[in-house]
């Protein structure tokens, strides 16, 4: 038990929930949620299964220093008597980032300035030498996070967002990143057993996403690297026999996964980004017109989409939101479909009524990720044989 710590899960707005439920089912400790935020409690094997198992999860930080600070000389003094020799060599190269919510610091650029200079001051005064600044590709990120007086300093885990898989190499404009599909594909309840559409699905990420659920395949299987490999208490065989344990808990996938995207230039990035994710045995993409099409599979049909909108892509949103309508009435039935958009306002224009409706935000844009229950038959005489 000494050997845990408590470490901070970072995702994206509205999916807090998700994350800490995905923590708690790998078997994290005091899962607590927060704004965009998820803290749990385990050891260094955990935080290595965590950045290499989470799909709902940016960043993982490891806090390894809290204090007040006044201003930037309180701030210098605190991290200056850190003891840095045990996380940074004088030969590495670090780089630092901050995020600021508080009155008395205005620039986050600043503190981290000042922070950097409290590092190498200190291991300069310990070593005669001191560590290089390379924000491109450093051996130790540090993050600093000012809340009001309340300053804390972590570790960052992960290096480059979780979000880049290492799969991805072509997308279309404004796609869906990987964190947010992962995201929406739980949030809906898809669990990998019965037929998933993306009918709209662009560079892949949602079908993708879907079969490395419904698989059971590791979120982050094929990234290259995280930031931990770097540090000095690196265990690569910890690592590898915890990369088998999880291997080996792949599934098979008995259910159809496709891709519908009616623009050829899409249909080849999503076929290019499946082969990189060795997923062609379980993915299909598709070069089709949903709004021409019908449900071609029997039993239920689980759909998740990221459709066009007018920030990204130019549309008419009275008809292309009513043919999207139109479409899920007359040619599937049986499915459950949800969307996400950021033209909130089109969502009038489906002609169906939402079972349910959620808040999120796409990037920067506020947006609603909305389901539509299409039964076999009519509503009310689905319910009269439950």
């Amino acid at each position: 038990m000494q050997n845990n710590y408590e470490m901070v899960a970072k995702t994206a707005y509205g999916l807090e929930g998700v994350l800490a439920k995905e923590l708690r089912n790998l078997g994290a400790q005091h899962v607590k949620e927060g704004v965009r935020a998820v803290t749990f409690v385990g050891d260094k094997g955990f935080m290595y299964k965590a950045n290499l198992c989470l799909r709902t999860c940016i960043k993982i930080l490891k806090p390894i220093e809290r204090f007040w600070v006044r201003d930037e000389k309180s701030l210098y003094n605190q991290v200056y008597k850190m003891d840095w020799n045990q996380y940074i060599k004088p030969d590495q190269t670090i780089a630092i980032y901050a995020t600021v919510h508080s009155d008395l610091f205005s620039h986050s650029k600043y503190i981290a300035l000042k922070t950097k200079d409290a590092i190498v001051d200190r291991i300069r005064d310990d070593h005669g030498t001191r560590p290089n600044i390379d924000t491109a590709h450093p051996h130790v990120q540090i993050n600093v996070h000012i809340d009001k007086s309340n300053c804390t300093i972590s570790l960052d885990t992960s290096g480059e967002s979780l979000h880049k898989r290492g799969y991805r190499t072509a997308t279309n404009i404004a796609p869906l990143n990987e964190v947010s599909a992962a995201g929406l594909l739980l949030l809906s309840g898809w669990d990998g057993q019965c037929d998933f559409l993306d009918p709209m699905c662009g560079s892949g990420t949602i079908p993708i996403e879907a079969a490395m659920i419904a698989a059971n395949i590791p979120a982050n299987l094929n990234r290259n690297e995280f930031a931990f490999e770097k540090w000095p208490d690196w265990d690569v065989d910890l690592y590898e026999t915890i990369e088998d344990s999880m291997i080996n808990k792949i599934r098979n996938v008995s259910y159809s996964i496709t891709g519908y995207d009616k623009a050829p230039s899409a249909v080849n990035k999503a076929k290019d980004n499946v082969k990189n994710a060795n997923l062609q045995e379980f993915v299909t993409i598709r070069h089709e017109d949903f709004f021409k099409t019908k449900k071609e599979t029997e039993g239920p049909l689980h759909i998740v989409s990221n459709p066009p909108y007018g920030e990204r892509i130019a549309i008419e949103s009275e008809s292309f939101y009513g043919n999207i309508g139109t479409t899920l009435k007359h040619g599937y039935p049986g499915t459950n479909a949800w969307m996400i958009t950021s033209d909130i306002e089109a969502l009038k224009y489906v002609g169906l009524r939402p079972s349910r409706k959620i808040k999120l935000y796409n990037g920067k844009l506020e947006a609603r990720f909305v389901k539509y229950e299409m039964y076999e038959g009519s509503k009310k005489a689905k319910k009269q044989n439950q």
